[in-house]
């Protein structure tokens, strides 16, 4: 009888692959693309030159420490005191919402999603309002997309194009407070078309205490990660104390690092290190990225992605500005045009299967709007 159950409930080895490639494709397209351009410009000496190590290890840093809060709970806690303050439909997705947009300036929109669209859910089911699930999760998606423009370590493309040209931080900072500022300002707008429905939270069921310990610990390395980021201390120190710490207090935060992601920055180096070499592509990409670097950069966006989008085009234009702006302003739009809005999708497909037409309809209806209202009003001061 068991072995029977076993058999039935154990993934087959071809469901395996399937999810495998699923959940890293666009790290094993990226490996294609490598492959594919190496084959044009063979590996020499020069390859090592493709590489930013700085954004590599204070990526993997401010992931594994992030991982460490998310599996004592951190955030999911502060998050629900929050939403336990409101007593409307309209506050309770406003919050969730804002929640999500702020949540990214400090851990990556895609990190912001997985921890905060589970409390979404929740927050929508206990008061029995999934019909506001749709709208909720696109919302979640675009704020987690945009609020994470505004720090250099909100968002993977912010972490790499800060490092890549030497950003100071102040001037970092002011290149994106204005499309930050827009973007909240039309999130608010959409908000403020729900209803204000009367809502009782029951979310006793919660354990809220967190380790303190712990909690102190992680939320030092957590600071520490920031230094590093902003150049206060040499990345290679601030690395080995907090993989130091977290092997010795939370392994599984380690092994729990997003090495999909890191794999794809590595395979897309050596993509487009090789494309700067073909004088042909160079010279197209230099072209059109001179004519109007926030448009094409958008627009790359929509088609591989903006952590790619960065990678690539940074290697052929110095107008840092626009491509800041056409990178994180077009993870808005298409569903691949930042990976983040894919662990939506499947969130949402995952509680209501029969619902993703409609949901992609909405998300494009909002997502297209958020992008062209902001490329305008970019395009108007650049």
């Amino acid at each position: 009888m068991d072995e029977n159950q076993h058999s039935h409930t154990a993934p087959s080895p071809f469901k395996k692959l399937l999810g495998f490639v699923s959940k890293n494709a666009v790290a094993i397209i990226a490996f294609a693309l490598a492959c594919i351009t190496a084959c044009i410009v063979p590996p020499d000496r020069e390859y090592i030159g493709y590489f930013d190590f700085k954004t590599l290890a204070c990526l993997f840093a401010t992931l594994a420490v992030v991982g460490a809060l998310k599996n004592i709970r951190f955030f999911s806690v502060m998050a629900q005191k929050i939403v336990r303050t409101t007593g409307t439909v309209r506050g309770m997705i406003t919050a969730l919402v804002f929640i999500t947009y702020f949540g990214s300036m400090l851990i990556a929109n895609d990190m912001a999603l997985i921890t905060f669209l589970p409390l979404g859910y929740y927050s929508l089911t206990v008061t029995n309002r999934q019909d506001y699930m749709a709208f909720c999760f696109i919302m979640q998606n675009i704020a987690a997309n945009l609020g994470g423009m505004l720090t250099p370590f909100g968002n993977p493309q912010n972490l790499y194009l800060y490092s890549f040209f030497s950003i100071p931080t102040g001037e970092f900072m002011g290149i994106m407070a204005l499309p930050f500022a827009a973007a909240m300002v039309l999130i608010i707008g959409c908000c403020f078309f729900v209803r204000r429905d009367k809502i009782e939270i029951d979310m006793s069921r919660v354990e809220e205490q967190l380790p303190k310990t712990r909690t102190i610990i992680y939320l030092a390395l957590f600071a520490l990660s920031i230094l590093i980021v902003f150049r206060v201390l040499p990345y290679l120190v601030g690395l080995l104390v907090i993989l130091a710490f977290l092997l010795v207090l939370d392994r599984k935060a380690v092994w729990g690092v997003d090495y999909g992601l890191l794999m794809t920055f590595v395979f897309f180096f050596i993509f487009a290190g090789n494309m700067s070499r073909i004088p042909a592509v160079s010279e197209l990409l230099s072209s059109l990225l001179q004519k109007n670097t926030l448009v094409f950069s958008t627009l790359s966006c929509q088609v591989i992605s903006n952590v790619p989008s960065a990678v690539l085009l940074s290697r052929f234009t110095l107008n840092y500005r626009e491509l800041l702006w056409g990178v994180n302003i077009g993870g808005a739009g298409t569903l691949i045009a930042s990976l983040a809005s894919l662990i939506t999708f499947r969130e949402y497909t995952a509680h209501n299967p029969r619902g993703s037409g409609r949901y992609i309809m909405l998300f494009s209806l909002f997502n297209f709007g958020f992008l062209i209202i902001l490329t305008g009003i970019m395009s108007l001061v650049r």
